[in-house]
This record gives structure tokens, sequence and C-alpha cells, in this order.
């Protein structure tokens, strides 16, 4: 079985059994919180194409015109059920969506924001080739990402320290990636959030 098949199999068969529960969050989303139950954003796909991601809405409407394009610790924009569906990474749900489409894979690089990828070297923009993905080994290892992301100079910390290492097992992903590789990173992402 290829990589796209079996992406497009697990996203199907995935959007099927959790609709309910997507259903679900909409309706929860949209009683607590006023705005839309879907968050889209602009983020680089393969190739370096933008495409539009989808995630359940966590923050107040027009965040992101509102603050920084990441999410920082103790940030005061995201909803009480935003901090819910961020914890147990619900949020990312409507992702399975792009997957279908062919934006993304079910594991690969994350997607990343256009000004971010901006500051990528030419090595890191090796990950670009790739499918990004809902899930990775970078997903998994700063699965609290934003916990790290504290103080006035956290993009700072975030462009020096946090985005390269991220990059680096990304790198390493690619040099190498298999359907095996993706079972086992989905597992390991499975167990992670259940943590």
């Amino acid at each position: 079985m290829t990589k796209r098949a079996f992406d497009v199999l697990m996203s199907a068969v995935a959007l099927l059994l959790l609709s309910p529960v997507m259903i679900a969050l909409v309706v929860w989303i949209r009683v607590t919180s006023p705005g839309p139950a879907l968050y889209r954003a602009v983020r680089i796909g393969r190739y370096g194409e933008p495409f539009t991601l989808y995630k359940f809405r966590s923050m107040v409407a027009d965040a992101d015109r509102n603050g920084p394009g990441i999410t920082t610790s103790g940030d005061t924009r995201i909803t009480p059920i935003g901090r819910f569906l961020r914890r147990t990474k619900l949020d990312e749900l409507p992702q399975f969506l792009n997957v279908l489409r062919g934006d993304m894979s079910l594991v690969g690089p994350r997607p990343e924001d256009p000004r971010y990828v901006a500051l990528y070297s030419p090595q890191q923009r090796e990950v670009l080739k790739l499918r990004p993905g809902i899930t990775s080994l970078a997903s998994v290892q700063y699965l609290d990402e934003e916990a790290l992301l504290t103080g006035d100079d956290w993009e700072t910390r975030y462009v020096q320290e946090v985005m390269p290492a991220k990059l680096a097992l990304d790198l390493q992903y690619a040099q190498n990636p298999s359907l095996w590789a993706d079972i086992v990173i989905l597992w390991r992402t499975v167990v992670a959030v259940l943590r």
C-alpha cells in the first residue's frame, strides 16, 4: 500500500468514526464562544506551496489579528474549551480533511507559518519536498511546545532553538520515510496524547 493510499483510507475512516465527536465539538465551540467553529490558517505545504489548514477554533475570533502567530504559554486568547481542545489535540481533527484533499499527510513535517518558512536555511527547506503531516516525530517530542515559549523573548527562542530542533527531526524523517515509520509515529502520537 502506498503512503497516499494509506493516508486517504485512514483519514476517511477517521472522519467517519469521529464525525459524532466533531459535530459535538462544533456545537460546543459555537455555544461557548462567538465566532466560527473552524479556524483557517495559511500554511506552507509541499514544494513551498501555500494552502489553507483547518483546525477547530481554540482561541477567540480573530486572535491571529490580535497577537502573535504562535501560541505562547499562558496566552489569554485561548478560550476555556480551547484549552481542552489543545491539551487533547482534538483541535487537529479537521486536518483529516486536509489529508483527503492532498494538502497534507497523516505523518510528515508539521506545516509552518509562511513568516517562519522564510527563515529556513537551504538544508531546512528540504522538508518542503514532503507533504506536511498532522503529526511527526517533532510533534511527539514537542507535544507541549507552548510551555517552552514564555517571556518577552519567546519568538527568539522559537526561531533559534525550537524551530531548528524540530526541523532536525523532520529532516531525519525525510531521509528515510516509510509506511512502517509512519505507523510507529502515529502510535507514538496516540500514546503521547493519552498520557
